[in-house]
């Protein structure tokens, strides 16, 4: 029989926390989630109150972030095994290869967190007890090329009719490519939206997002996953996001992203 290990995991996006939830509960079923926190300050609250085994880290939090998190849980008296999630690449991958604990990028993978998972299994069944990775060079490098959440955009120069406004990215509900353009959705209430055109390709657009915040569900469809009210999936396995009351199809690549919700 598998022994029971706790965790503590810490992502402040819902959706994203319940995701999690649900695929670890699907590859670790045996892994008893001792707390579901939404910032860094709880999470720091519950790992001191449970001391778990394993810590799954979101790196891009408010206020309390990942990274000084993880500074502050190396000096605990026991320090988990800590899986980064982030929306970080190369670099970072190259930073947490060079060291023992290990990352997920985001959207999730199912694949690539069991993987991880059993990385920290193998550590925590090995004979001779190891005990959590030092960090700390982790944590530097880290806090030394980590790019900040400034570099992405912040603000679209989109038009409406003879106008051009300038629209805060987070009110976005989604992007959708049309044949020269992209339309920009903002929505106002159910089905609502206030709707404006950029000259930005999507894929050019990908690049500028937060990774965190916005996915891309389709080749023409780019959504602002805090607007995401749920996704659902018909007899025929087609999937459908809704966001404010708009139906978006997801394709069957991008439905991944979605496995557990």
């Amino acid at each position: 029989m598998s022994q029971i290990h706790s965790a503590v995991l810490a992502e402040d996006e819902p959706l994203l926390l319940r995701h999690l939830d649900n695929m670890l509960a699907e590859i670790w079923p045996e892994l008893s989630i001792a707390a579901k926190c939404k910032n860094g300050q709880q999470a720091l609250d519950a790992i001191s109150a449970n001391q778990p085994d394993v810590v799954f880290l979101d790196i891009n939090m408010p206020g309390l972030d990942g990274i000084t998190l993880a500074q502050k849980v190396s000096r605990l008296d026991k320090v988990p095994h800590i899986i980064f999630t982030t929306a970080y690449s190369d670099y970072a991958v190259q930073a947490f290869e060079q060291n023992a604990v290990d990352y997920v990028l985001k959207p999730l993978d199912e694949t690539r967190l069991l993987t991880a998972c059993q990385k920290v299994q193998d550590r925590l069944a090995s004979p001779s007890p190891q005990s959590a990775p030092d960090i700390t060079s982790l944590i530097e490098q880290l806090q030394a090329k980590v790019t900040p959440a400034a570099s992405y955009m912040k603000w679209i120069r989109a038009s409406k009719g003879d106008d051009i406004h300038l629209v805060l990215v987070d009110d976005v509900a989604y992007f959708k490519a049309e044949d020269k353009y992209v339309s920009v959705y903002c929505a106002k209430s159910e089905n609502l939206f206030e709707e404006y055109i950029i000259r930005t390709s999507l894929k050019e657009l990908t690049s500028q997002l937060d990774p965190d915040n916005f996915w891309q569900i389709h080749r023409s469809t780019i959504i602002n996953v805090r607007e995401l009210e749920r996704v659902s999936k018909d007899f025929t396995g087609k999937m459908t996001a809704f966001v404010h009351g708009r139906k978006l199809p997801v394709s069957r690549a991008s439905q991944v992203m979605f496995k557990g919700m």
